[in-house]
């Protein structure tokens, strides 16, 4: 089977622990090269058994046999490197959020466009199938009309003033990190773009990031979303959808990984109490997905136009606490 050979820009820990192992799970991708600008590519390819290190990206995106790279890097980066990346004609596996705001992923766009390469941002938890078994749910009526969605995403963060999540420069703060999830899967399950946001949020009194923020979408059908995120909780990565008859109330939302990858999705109605299993490799599905996209040019799940309508309300609520 053909393969996508990828490189990877930067040695992130989410490279490390996720992303390089489902790329060496992946049926059609390969990870061949990794660069770091401070020096710790070839401790890094040895480590997780990487043909090629380069000290510099853009060494890496010269290198010709290089089909996608995949960028980890901090969020204010991403903007720049995804377009080197394309003008080398490299297609890009972003994580998220893409860039700081939706005229910076728009760009993006533009100069994808013209070289004609795939960009994809990682918003890994969608590929789990417990989504699309939520919204055949949801479809169904079993619930009744879908009246609201609650999404949560938060976790204790340890202080530690060198990690990027406290700096603002670097694109920090709950919502950029983690509250996007929330947003995302609100608009995911509503299917339809909010017509109003709010959001307010607690600010680091040094750094100036979020640290807590909740918020609420209203959509045009009627349906309300509220969200909230957080680094000064104890972990929670979960949404509940509620209709006129009923819920579902889907625990490991966005982390199934790691529960082996089990999503476990909780039915509850008038006449019926339910739990299924949906069994899932999030991060592999991902990775090839997008692998497929660029070897067959089947159309990507998840468009460079839908990152900036998700770009789009989170500026909103961030204009809203910052």
């Amino acid at each position: 089977m053909a393969k996508v050979r990828f490189g990877i820009l930067s040695t992130a820990n989410i490279a490390r622990k996720s992303l390089i192992p489902a790329m060496k799970r992946a049926e059609n991708a390969e990870v061949v090269a990794v660069a770091s600008e401070s020096g710790k590519a070839e401790a890094f390819a040895a480590e997780l058994d990487i043909p090629k290190f380069y000290n510099s990206y853009k060494d890496l995106l010269n290198d010709p046999d290089i089909d996608a790279v995949y960028i980890p890097l901090p969020n204010q980066l991403h903007k720049e490197w995804a377009i080197e990346a394309a003008k080398a004609g490299k297609h890009v596996l972003c994580e998220k959020p893409a860039a700081l705001t939706s005229q910076e992923v728009e760009d993006i766009a533009e100069v994808f466009n013209q070289h004609n390469v795939l960009f994809m941002e990682a918003f890994m938890y969608q590929f789990h199938p417990q989504h699309d078994r939520v919204k055949e749910i949801i479809a169904s009526g079993e619930i009744g009309d879908l009246k609201l969605i609650r999404s949560t995403f938060s976790f204790a963060h340890d202080g530690d003033p060198t990690n990027i999540r406290l700096n603002r420069e670097l694109g920090g703060g709950a919502i950029y990190d983690i509250g996007c999830y929330t947003i995302h899967a609100s608009r995911l399950l509503a299917g339809e773009e909010p017509t109003d946001v709010k959001a307010s949020a607690t600010m680091h009194p040094e750094y100036g990031v979020d640290m807590t923020a909740a918020g609420t979408l209203t959509f045009p059908s009627g349906v309300l979303a509220s969200f909230d995120c957080s680094f000064e909780q104890q972990y929670k990565a979960q949404y509940e959808a509620v209709g006129t008859n009923g819920s579902i109330f889907v625990k490991y939302a966005f982390r199934p990984d790691i529960e082996d990858g089990n999503g476990t999705i909780e039915v509850s109605t008038t006449s019926e109490k339910r739990v299924e299993t949906v069994q899932g490799d999030q991060y592999k599905l991902q990775v090839e997905h997008f692998a497929e996209a660029v070897l067959t040019g089947k159309q990507l799940k998840y468009s460079i136009e839908e990152t900036i309508k998700n770009m789009r309300v989170i500026e909103r609520a961030l204009k809203q606490v910052r």
